[in-house]
């Protein structure tokens, strides 16, 4: 019998295909742009199934990672003072205050997987594994944002991407990241790690796709 992480492993990988191929075919991208939130709820969804040992820690952390990042982008979103003057468009689907409620559920998978996949390196100091995990985040994000703007997840003020984004993504991961290595629960899930590969190719193949 195929096991529960093996299905989920092979969904993550399946529907970031199938999402690649619907981006990449222009008849198709109107679609499969609807179906942003879905596949992000989906993810989600795979990455809470294949968690093991979940116990009270993980879904307050959880609860506390979506609510601090939900925060945060309001707050950047209001002000422009954190990442810069941004907008979010329509791809992400119902919004609160300006601000898409699936965000929350982006900044989750993000800081789960990526501390997870920093958690296999066996750094001894939270410290360390939260600058590495926040860096990594940082370049995640560079990766992002041409397809985020191409695709109207947000925009950016005079459509530039100011410097300050990068330092704001690496100051909140890094904060978002010490909690995650803080907090006492089961860390050990290969499917993050696949999801968060999966995450890497599905965007770099689409910059090398836009920019070619």
């Amino acid at each position: 019998m195929i096991n529960k992480k093996v299905i989920c492993i092979i969904l993550i990988i399946l529907f970031h295909v199938v999402g690649l191929y619907g981006f990449l075919t222009h008849s198709l991208n109107s679609l499969f742009i609807q179906l942003v939130p879905f596949h992000l709820l989906l993810m989600l969804v795979l990455l809470i199934l294949s968690h093991p040992d979940k116990n009270q820690n993980y879904w307050l952390f959880m609860l506390a990672i979506y609510i601090l990042s939900f925060i945060v982008e309001v707050l950047g979103v209001r002000t422009g003072a954190i990442f810069g003057t941004y907008y979010y468009g329509k791809t992400l689907g119902f919004k609160l205050v300006n601000v898409p409620l699936l965000i929350g559920i982006n900044w989750m998978t993000l800081i789960l997987c990526t501390g997870i996949l920093v958690k296999k390196l066996n750094i001894k100091r939270p410290i360390y594994s939260s600058i590495i995990g926040a860096l990594i985040l940082v370049f995640m994000d560079i990766l992002i944002e041409p397809i985020a703007i191409k695709y109207d997840y947000w925009s950016w003020a005079g459509s530039l991407i100011p410097l300050k984004n990068y330092a704001a993504w690496f100051i909140v991961s890094y904060i978002l990241l010490r909690l995650f290595f803080t907090m006492e629960f089961k860390k050990d899930n290969n499917v993050a790690i696949v999801l968060f590969f999966s995450q890497i190719a599905f965007f770099a193949v689409l910059n090398i796709w836009a920019f070619r």
